[in-house]
């Protein structure tokens, strides 16, 4: 494999670049309004949070600029020193890093605190990349499954060691690139369906009766998705249809009769599931299908994760983990406590109305009501000030850069550049959608940062990292012979 010199800035794609700069200037000038003060009136002190963003944004530029320069091919060369590098600094936070707000992530050198979790990120984009883009690579391979899910399963344990929990979720997203490189939708239904079974289970934490409402409705649904599957298989037939109407036409009955003689009702829809299972036992060992044991295998799990939620909620979630999903759930109400800071951001938001407020007008963020302000809750600022348009705008211009990069994704010659151009644009998406859920109040607050927005070197850099390794990656698209 060969490559040709090529004139790079004539090869950029001036669409994503042109994106990045509107983004970070807009960032730094919705930090310049969290943080502004009469006695502080200068963008560029160096004293204050906007003064020292405009140096993070500089060399960012730098560092993009650098990586703009170096050959294509070196990423793909050198991805595996890269990711050993950044688990060492991982392992290494561990131990050496100093207690900062309940998390142990920070590496102190001087004045400079750099964040080896968020560098992760790209490091990991660039390992699947090179080990996915070997010939004949199958995802469904067992080995190659579970060399995939050790190297996105690696970062995550460890960051979870240094108790940053949202940092270690954004590496979820992995699993979208995954699926478009041949893993079975399956798995990412069944993902899905893990996270809505856990909602249910602890939103409708309540009794009807002797029934336990989240356990039936969650096995209700189970049920529902057994028989969806099954119907949806190659070797469907009627009378999958006759035991789905059976099925809900009985659960329907019981619910009547319970009212009149109470009984918990979850043990019926625990009957129906072990029915429903050994039909398709008896299914899989007529057809010699494997679709019918999968499903089997799917209500198990599902069944064994239903009982285990309680488990994980009392006893492995840190009290504050559990009373910010408890908010975001709308199970508890503490808007003076753990819902302080959604309920103050939501004021924010809609105290900007249409227009806004205007530029350093917002006084939410000017009397200092939201905690994070410049950092996790940067958007309501631009709630505050910009109102609906301005909120519209910066959620136009993510959905054009996340939907532009999979564009370029698509648009590679090999499959090292689509793999990695396809983890950006999930990653950006997860970072994305999860800050703005939890500055509305849909999400729970993990405390991850709104992309080249939110105030801070680490995260700046490692999006600047991760997407200008991706230009330079594109530029270069039509050059391997």
């Amino acid at each position: 494999m060969s490559y040709r010199k090529i004139n790079i800035w004539t090869r950029l794609d001036w669409t994503t670049l042109i994106i990045y700069f509107v983004l970070i200037i807009a960032g730094w000038f919705s930090i310049y309004a969290a943080t502004y003060d009469l006695e502080n009136k200068s963008m560029v002190d160096l004293s204050g949070r906007a003064g020292m963003q405009m140096i993070w944004i500089l060399t960012s530029l730098a560092i993009g600029f650098s990586l703009l320069m170096i050959e294509s091919n070196w990423y793909e060369i050198f991805a595996s020193w890269i990711y050993l590098i950044i688990i060492i600094l991982l392992v290494i936070t561990i131990f050496v890093a100093p207690d900062i707000k309940g998390s142990r992530s920070w590496l102190v050198m001087g004045p400079v605190r750099l964040q080896p979790a968020e560098f992760a990120k790209f490091a990991t984009a660039l390992m699947i990349a090179k080990v996915m883009s070997v010939y004949k690579f199958d995802i469904m391979n067992f080995r190659n499954m579970t060399l995939m899910l050790g190297l996105i399963g690696l970062p995550i344990v460890l960051i979870l060691l240094q108790k940053e929990t949202g940092s270690a979720l954004v590496f979820m997203a992995f699993f979208f690139v995954l699926y478009r490189e041949g893993m079975p939708g399956g798995i990412l239904f069944a993902g899905f369906a893990a996270v809505l079974f856990f909602v249910l289970a602890i939103r409708f934490d309540t009794m009807w009766g002797l029934t336990p409402v989240g356990h039936f409705l969650v096995l209700s649904i189970i049920v529902l998705c057994i028989f969806g599957l099954l119907y949806s298989s190659r070797k469907r037939n009627e009378n999958v249809k006759f035991l789905l109407y059976a099925c809900l036409g009985v659960i329907a009955l019981a619910g009547i009769v319970s009212l009149f003689v109470p009984f918990n009702l979850v043990w019926v829809a625990l009957g129906f599931i072990m029915v429903a299972s050994g039909y398709l036992f008896f299914l899989f060992f007529k057809y010699r299908t494997t679709a019918y044991l999968w499903i089997v295998v799917f209500a198990v799990l599902s069944v064994g994760f239903l009982y285990s939620i309680d488990y994980v909620f009392d006893r492995v979630l840190e009290p504050h983990q559990k009373i910010r999903i408890e908010v975001a759930l709308g199970i508890v109400d503490d808007p003076s406590g753990a819902g302080y800071n959604v309920n103050q951001s939501k004021i924010a938001i809609g105290s900007g109305g249409f227009f806004g407020k205007g530029y350093l007008n917002g006084t939410q963020t000017k009397l200092k009501y939201v905690p994070e302000q410049d950092t996790d809750f940067i958007f309501c600022t631009i709630g505050e000030e910009r109102g609906f348009i301005g909120t519209i705008t910066v959620l136009i211009l993510f959905a054009v850069l996340i939907l532009h990069l999979i564009l370029m994704a698509e648009r590679q010659h090999s499959a090292f550049n689509r793999i990695y151009g396809y983890a950006v644009a999930c990653i950006l998406f997860f970072h994305f959608l999860v800050n703005i859920g939890m500055v509305i109040g849909i999400m729970p607050v993990i405390g991850i940062p709104l992309p080249f927005f939110s105030y801070g070197g680490s995260s700046l850099w490692a999006f600047t990292i991760l997407l200008f390794i991706f230009l330079r990656l594109d530029a270069s698209r039509s050059d391997r012979l």
